[in-house]
């Protein structure tokens, strides 16, 4: 089985690649410069996505299975001039053009790495996402990512190409960045932090339990089932701001020191100071209902969240 990758440079796609390898999966990898380092055994395909209204689908003879990682990443402080243009030009139309190459050389499979942000910013308590979407997102990279999904069903039944798509939340792990990173870096230096009584609920998935449901939805094969599916992907236990940050404490030998100020006086302030997103990601519920690959493929998480921030710490990433 050929298995063609993009976004091999980023968070995850590195961590898929590695995995590929591993598994002597033949992969070909999909990069913007020449000059990108590659795993021995990796082949090398320079491609502008962007471009691809422009390019024959030559680069894709021979593969099985596309996994489509690469995407313009969701930017909380945008600066370009209409992101929702940018976005959609990147993460949807780049993305159906590569589908399209892909079903008229006769791949099988095109794995589409999306995002939760599809279904939306938060969930009720109590109630987590599941794959149908009620309405489109608002936010600009979740609206350009939904059209990308509808795209590429829509490709599916005219082409036969199957599809899946996999949507995760938070996803962290070595080398993770953002916020995530950043209250890490707090713990880890024994800052006081006001989260002791956030009581919230979230999902989120290690690293490695992302990389494994997606190798095994670009393996045909072990997943047949996975064939024009959308899944939601966590690591199985939701948990609390607060309780994330004691897990985050205790992997890496630190005390925490979480102050119980009130949720609803820490989002008054954030909302003066203009940081209302901020705190709604902080302070609010964001599940997803993953048992549908549980179900229907039979997946299990292969890390604990224990295990995984144990491994962070290990790797000294942060």
């Amino acid at each position: 089985m050929k298995t063609f990758l993009t976004g091999t440079t980023g968070f995850v796609g590195s961590a898929l690649l590695q995995r590929f390898v591993a598994d002597e999966v033949e992969v070909t990898a999909l990069v913007r410069n020449e000059s990108t380092g590659l795993p021995d055994g990796v082949e090398k395909v320079v491609v502008d996505l962007a471009n691809l209204s422009n390019i024959n689908s030559e680069f894709l003879n021979g593969v099985d299975v596309v996994v489509h990682g690469a995407a313009r990443a969701h930017i909380m402080r945008d600066e370009v001039a209409d992101p929702l243009a940018e976005y959609r030009r990147v993460n949807r139309d780049a993305t159906l053009a590569l589908a399209r190459l892909a079903a008229e050389v006769g791949v099988k499979r095109f794995v589409f790495v999306s995002s939760v942000k599809v279904n939306g910013e938060m969930t009720k308590p109590g109630e987590a996402f599941i794959s149908e979407v009620t309405q489109p997102p608002i936010d600009p990279y979740g609206l350009s990512k939904y059209e990308a999904e509808q795209g590429l069903l829509e490709i599916a039944q005219e082409t036969g190409m199957e599809v899946v798509i996999i949507r995760p939340p938070l996803v962290y792990g070595p080398n993770t960045k953002g916020n995530f990173a950043t209250m890490v870096n707090w713990v880890r230096k024994g800052i006081p932090l006001p989260f002791g009584a956030v009581s919230n609920a979230r999902s989120l998935v290690a690293l490695d339990n992302l990389v494994d449901f997606i190798a095994l939805c670009a393996d045909c094969a072990c997943s047949p089932k996975a064939a024009n599916e959308v899944f939601l992907i966590s690591d199985g236990v939701d948990v609390s701001t607060s309780e994330l940050l004691r897990k985050v404490a205790k992997a890496f030998g630190v005390k925490s020191w979480l102050l119980p100020v009130p949720v609803g006086l820490m989002r008054f302030v954030a909302r003066l100071l203009g940081k209302g997103a901020v705190a709604d990601r902080l302070f609010g519920n964001l599940q997803v209902d993953s048992s549908k690959a549980r179900d229907l493929l039979g997946w299990k998480p292969v890390v604990t969240m224990d295990e995984a921030l144990e491994r962070m710490f290990k790797g000294k990433d942060l």
